[in-house]
């Protein structure tokens, strides 16, 4: 099948239909009255502004979430601006089905309506980059600057946005690491269409630097910081958010989720399928039978997971894995990748090691002789030689991997993240074995399926 006719089937799938629009149009025009008659009653003087994609009309079929913000003169203190903010959208929220409270940079109300996701943020009401004071204060300039430039290309953006999510590349959350809504759109206004996004996709990686605002030369000075920073940190791409000359966009993308997007868009583009926008389900298989065919064994913790939004919990996950790959290779055994997530209330940390034993004896190199630790290495080790001025000796070492690590955790020898020290300490430790709801996961991850680049995923 033709690039063409693929794109256009995919459009008939990912394209609200008019019905939907419709809704939409009828939901908004609805929360902007309820909002506007909550402002007026305790006589606020706040404008509710939409933002994301259904107000820039880039929003996917069936994908309805609304981002309602309340934006306050610029003048109110911050704390003022956090304790109305939420008082306001606690008041709006009592005229919808349900709410709840959550948290970012400050509390805002996350609520339903009509089956649809409404987030209430308090923000200010920004009129240039200058103008910012928390991080969400961005989202209207950003709204304004892609409604501007946009120019009817909101299927293109579409496109760029179902294929992000098919190759597990789209969402800038920490524990996603991939390409944000915003980063699509903006790649969209840049290049001019879906094809040619990813037709770029290896000459973006050479460019590094993408600058739509024209910030190096409007704001060079801040501009050039903004590079300097974004450099330093060894980030796949660097685009200047148009809007404001002191961010970068790709901030949060990570080099794994650009290579897939590298990778992805050039299979695409010689072999065009549906099935990179919709993909099949991932296959299934025996992790047993992977670890077989491999010769290499996993070792699997689950433990209890802290209380604590996803966004914080994986990273924690991520940096505790590294800390068990980094404590186990010093112990001897060579950790071949490491997976993470969780299922329900319990946390898990998947380590593909090499070996489950190690060797038993090991020559522990000492102090020198004629020291007083020297007498301590003396006293405390059996067998003990002297070579030149130093001492050494036989030291007898835990063979069993689960033994090593429980010795780690009691020891406090593995890094972990500050939330789940204790949890891990409490960790269920098994060995070529995981639970029923973990089976698949397993053999994804051994398989390497779960990262798969060569096939459509």
């Amino acid at each position: 099948m033709d690039v063409e006719a693929v794109l256009q089937k995919v459009l008939q799938r990912i394209r609200p239909t008019d019905e939907e629009r419709a809704f939409v149009e009828d939901l908004m025009t609805e929360l902007k009255g309820i909002a506007e008659e909550t402002i007026e009653s305790p006589g606020f003087d706040v404008k509710p502004y939409f933002v994301g994609s259904l107000a820039k009309d880039t929003y996917l079929a069936g994908d309805h979430d609304v981002d309602l913000f309340l934006a306050f003169p610029r003048d109110t203190p911050l704390e003022e601006l956090r304790e109305k903010g939420l008082e306001l959208g606690k008041a709006i929220a009592e005229k919808l089905d349900s709410y709840e409270i959550a948290y970012a940079e400050h509390p805002y109300v996350r609520a339903e309506y009509r089956g649809v996701s409404v987030d209430l943020v308090p923000c200010y009401d920004v009129e240039s980059w200058r103008d910012v004071k928390t991080a969400v204060d961005r989202s209207i300039l950003h709204n304004g600057w892609v409604l501007e430039n946009l120019n009817g290309r909101n299927d293109e953006v579409r496109l760029l946005k179902r294929f992000l999510k098919g190759i597990n590349a789209y969402g800038s959350e920490i524990y996603i690491r991939g390409f944000s809504g915003y980063l699509a759109e903006i790649l969209v206004i840049k290049y001019g269409s879906f094809l040619e996004v990813l037709k770029n996709a290896d000459f973006m990686l050479s460019q590094k630097i993408l600058d739509p605002g024209n910030w190096l030369k409007r704001e060079q000075k801040i501009a050039m910081k903004t590079v300097s920073r974004e450099a330093d940190a060894d980030r796949p791409l660097i685009l200047i958010d148009p809007v404001d000359p002191r961010r970068n966009v790709a901030a949060n993308l990570s080099w794994e989720k650009y290579g897939i997007l590298y990778f992805k868009a050039a299979q695409f583009l010689e072999n065009p399928s549906e099935e990179f926008f919709f993909p099949r389900t991932q296959k299934r298989g025996n992790y047993l039978s992977e670890l077989k065919r491999k010769g290499t064994h996993l070792v699997t913790l689950v433990f209890q997971a802290p209380d604590m939004v996803e966004d914080v919990l994986l990273p924690q996950l991520e940096r505790s894995a590294r800390g068990f790959e980094k404590a186990l290779s010093r112990e001897g055994f060579n950790v071949l990748g490491w997976n993470v997530g969780h299922e329900g209330s319990k946390a898990f940390i998947m380590l593909e090691v090499d070996r489950r034993e190690r060797e038993k004896v090991r020559i522990k190199p000492g102090p020198e002789f004629f020291t007083e630790r020297g007498w301590d290495f003396y006293r405390k080790n059996e067998r003990v030689w002297i070579r030149g001025k130093r001492l050494f000796a036989e030291k007898t070492v835990k063979e069993d991997i689960t033994e090593v690590i429980v010795e780690l955790i009691e020891k406090n020898q593995i890094s972990t993240g500050k939330n789940l020290r204790e949890c891990i300490k409490n960790a269920e430790i098994l060995l070529d074995y995981v639970p029923k709801e973990l089976k698949n996961e397993a053999y994804l991850f051994l398989s390497r399926e779960k990262w798969n680049l060569k096939g459509q995923q």
